[in-house]
């Protein structure tokens, strides 16, 4: 493994994509060479920042997977992760829910890295995926949470597997019982951030605050997140319609006077 460079990862990923495979199909796999090198760099096989995967640019996928949970099953999720006997599984996907963070920036978080004064989780520079240090916001419910979780004296991270007392490597199994068992079968973990992406941006926030939050540094990268909801796009075309009745004369009855002025 220590003898593969980046550019042998570069031409890999090429290489998949003149086999006629789509770039969603190259982009996981390369996505999963990325996470197999960190499991190695985590466990101490490689040393650190030896990933040659990272800084390898994704293909374009104009057919991207676009996925969000709505308001009622965001209820029939929490609904199962009240029931759940994992309850630190449920209090990462909750966190998950609350912060919009990336998965590994919850389930490597350590009891220090927490400014509970500024109510803010700081990811060190060395796991940001930016490399640079990040804050990512706490919410009232997030600290709530977090002030709730039994603290083992001995253990820094927040979260960590019982057996290896370290955080946990992954999370997918427990995941998927619970999201079949919720209803959602078809969502992953990181449709959670885009469903907070897209909870902000139908709630009115402006692509700023949204890209600030989930720590982007290039706008582009936000805009694919910033999905707004049928229902959402129907009352901003309503606004509009309703405005053009206005001074026409014509009143509409689904009209709505308040966001006329």
């Amino acid at each position: 493994m220590n003898r593969i460079m980046r550019s042998d990862i570069v031409t890999f990923h090429h290489m998949l994509k003149e086999k006629g495979y789509s770039p969603g199909t190259c982009n996981r796999l390369l996505v999963l060479l990325k996470f197999i090198y960190n499991c190695a760099i985590r466990w101490e096989i490689l040393p650190p920042n030896s990933n040659p995967c990272v800084g390898v640019e994704l293909f374009e996928d104009n057919g991207a997977r676009e996925r969000y949970l709505t308001h009622n099953e965001v209820k029939m999720l929490f609904n199962e992760l009240e029931h759940t006997p994992n309850q630190q599984l449920a209090n990462i996907i909750k966190l998950l829910l609350y912060t919009g963070a990336r998965k590994r920036e919850i389930l490597d978080a350590q009891w220090e890295e927490i400014d509970w004064a500024r109510q803010v989780l700081i990811i060190p520079a060395a796991r940001s995926k930016s490399k640079k240090t990040r804050y990512v916001p706490l919410s009232d419910a997030a600290v709530e949470l977090l002030h709730a979780i039994n603290r083992e004296d001995d253990i820094p991270w927040i979260f960590f597997n019982p057996k290896t007392r370290k955080p946990p490597v992954s999370i997918f199994s427990a995941w998927d019982k619970i999201r079949k068992n919720a209803g959602i079968p078809d969502v992953r973990l990181h449709d959670l951030r885009h469903s907070y992406a897209s909870f902000l941006i139908n709630a009115g926030r402006s692509l700023y605050e949204v890209q600030k939050l989930l720590g982007h540094y290039d706008p582009k990268v936000t805009m694919r997140y910033a999905h707004l909801s049928q229902d959402s796009l129907i009352d901003a075309a309503n606004v509009v319609a309703n405005l053009v009745n206005q001074c026409s004369g014509i009143t509409s009855e689904k009209e709505d006077h308040s966001l006329v002025k």
